[in-house]
């Protein structure tokens, strides 16, 4: 995964995936922690993800954070949207998304969704296929976005100019 260094974290807006009370089976009982999944950006195309577990849920949230922004990659967002139809997995985790016109909004699944709009991906179409865990769908989402080619580059290689990328 491709990290990307911010010069200040203030920016960096983030949400709560999923919080999940575990316990720990011990002779003498049940010990309860939590376990956080939250995922950070800044709303211009930088996102990451964290998992964090304490005892306590605020501690289990911000050990997320500190680990999602050791996290963050680059996801080149043009006019709101992507700029092509991208797939992406891990694990049983399958996701497929895929840009959308103007005014469309974002079409997608809780973790998918949380994903998107941290990105800064405004319109766009999404489907989760497979596992419906949100650690998998979170992580798959996140190998669409790091597959996606900017329109720049897609122009460069075919030696074309950029807005006849999307024309076709």
């Amino acid at each position: 995964m491709r990290t990307t260094s911010l010069s200040s974290d203030s920016e960096l807006k983030d949400k709560l995936v999923v919080l999940n009370r575990v316990a720990k089976v011990t002779k003498g009982g049940r010990t309860f922690s939590f376990s956080a999944l939250v995922v950070v950006g800044d709303g211009k195309g930088v996102v990451g993800h964290g998992l964090g577990k304490a005892r306590e849920v605020s501690d289990a949230i911000s050990k997320a954070v500190e680990d999602a922004k050791k996290n963050l990659i680059k996801v080149p967002v043009y006019k709101g949207t992507i700029s092509h139809e991208q797939k992406g997995k891990y694990g049983a985790g399958r996701v497929l998304i895929k840009p959308a016109a103007d005014g469309t909004g974002v079409i997608a699944g809780g973790a998918m969704r949380a994903v998107l709009e941290m990105a800064g991906v405004h319109n766009v179409l999404a489907k989760s296929h497979g596992s419906s865990n949100p650690h998998n769908v979170v992580k798959a989402t996140l190998d669409a976005l790091t597959r996606i080619r900017s329109p720049h580059v897609i122009a460069k290689t075919r030696k074309i100019e950029v807005s006849k990328v999307f024309e076709g």
